[in-house]
């Protein structure tokens, strides 16, 4: 069977999928990139269209309009909630992106390579992350973030050091020990040995992940705090292991299942009742796992399991008593990210949390529920679009006259601070816990 054939038929064992979807349109007005472009193949159902004419063999995957308009896809699943006919698009998208693998321009080849060479070995993602932490520690992303023009989007280069200048902890509080009741490797060991686990509370696993615990320790040492404020107790598993979004988002869904499994059996050992993340992209890449892995006969049946057993902390935490908050006098702006808003479905609880803090006067940015622009690597590899969208975005936080503006996942953090900053704004971008976690009395 020829490469290409290969690909058809990847696509065509999504033909069920790819034939739910009936054409109507409703997706057309929440899709960012049809906003922007007005190009019906930029649509959900133009997509869909392309997708079902490779699976027919009609399209070769190869073609450059196919490429085209499935690489400009940001992914944010907006078009599922409003789809009358539950057609799983992100589904379509990671088997599309998948049969385009290889097919890409040379900036997608690179960022493919670079997925795999740093998560080839932990050990080598580690010493990545400690480089960038040092590099960041100098200062010198600010200074490059800041250089330019304000009025002026810049290139790669300088974005990418606005996004890893964005990643730094802003804010102070008075919890500056980690807070940990036991360290990963404890964790683990414990569950290894079988010995007993302290019986109070509910035991809960936080999934570290990987840009998390390599660039934002401090939100993932703020949501242990305040699980164990609120009458857990955390399991962590050891960090940056990924659970496999990037690579999925990416095409890499062979990677991404490899991914999945180590998860999976990570979350086992642990003996924990829930899996706890702060990222909405892990979140929603863990209730896919049942999808990814349904044809193992080893781990789909325990892909299940653990989806069920998945809650955002935002989640989690509003569903419980929690500490006294301090008062925290801003007004601060709430962007639903996507893969939490529209693939998990999760819109309140983090509102909610931000609510309950004293003199903080919180709303929801206009048009909080469209993307940014980050989704992944597509900020620094379709910065046209990313940056078009990011604009609006930040006028958006004008309009609404905040301070701050919260949301929860790492890309989303970056993309929008990386923003503020190249535009000089004094804008403080932050996940919504690092607030509960700064305005919680001791």
């Amino acid at each position: 069977m020829t490469k290409a054939n290969e690909v058809g038929a990847a696509l065509a064992s999504q033909i069920d999928d790819i034939l739910t979807c009936v054409h109507c349109g409703f997706c057309l007005p929440a899709c960012p990139t049809y906003e922007l472009l007005g190009n019906e193949n930029d649509s959900p159902r133009g997509r869909i269209y392309m997708m079902r004419a490779v699976a027919e063999g009609r399209l070769n995957t190869a073609d450059t309009s196919f490429g085209l308009h499935i690489d400009q896809c940001l992914g944010c699943r907006a078009c599922e909630p409003v789809c009358p006919s539950g057609v799983r698009y992100g589904t379509l998208l990671e088997h599309a992106r998948e049969a385009r693998a290889g097919a890409g321009g040379a900036m997608d080849r690179l960022a493919r390579l670079a997925l795999r060479v740093l998560f080839a070995n932990r050990w080598l993602q580690k010493l990545s992350w400690a480089l960038l932490r040092v590099i960041r520690a100098t200062r010198l992303p600010y200074l490059v973030a800041r250089a330019g023009r304000k009025d002026v989007m810049p290139g790669s280069i300088r974005f990418g050091m606005a996004m890893l200048a964005a990643t730094a902890r802003t804010g102070s509080n008075h919890h500056t020990s980690t807070s940990r009741n036991s360290s990963p490797s404890e964790s683990m060991s414990a569950a290894r040995s079988g010995s007993a686990l302290p019986s109070y509370g509910e035991t809960v696993a936080l999934l570290e992940g990987c840009v998390m615990a390599g660039l934002f320790g401090h939100v993932n040492r703020a949501t242990e705090r305040l699980v164990r404020a609120s009458g857990g107790r955390t399991v962590l598993l050891p960090s940056g292991f990924c659970c496999g979004a990037l690579h999925a988002h990416t095409g890499e869904l062979n990677r991404a299942r490899a991914m999945a499994r180590r998860v999976i059996s990570l979350f086992e050992m642990s003996r924990a009742e829930l899996l706890l993340t702060n990222s909405a992209g892990c979140g929603a890449a863990l209730k896919d796992y049942p999808e990814w892995l349904r044809d193992d006969p080893t781990y789909g049946d325990r892909a299940e399991r653990l989806a069920k057993s998945v809650r955002a902390a935002s989640e989690w935490l509003a569903e419980r008593d929690m500490p006294k908050y301090g008062p925290l006098p801003a007004r601060v702006g709430y962007d639903a990210p996507c893969h939490l808003l529209h693939a998990q479905r999760i819109a309140e609880p983090p509102l909610q949390l931000l609510s309950r803090i004293p003199e903080l006067e919180v709303v929801s940015l206009p048009r909080s529920d469209r993307c940014c622009g980050a989704a992944g690597v597509y900020g620094l590899l379709r910065r046209k679009l990313s940056h078009g969208l990011l604009r609006r975005k930040l006028s958006e936080a004008d309009e609404a006259g905040v301070q701050i503006v919260a949301t929860g996942n790492p890309g989303c953090l970056m993309q929008i601070g990386a923003g503020a900053l190249v535009s000089r704004r004094p804008l403080r971008v932050v996940h919504p816990l690092e607030l509960l976690d700064e305005s919680r009395e001791a």
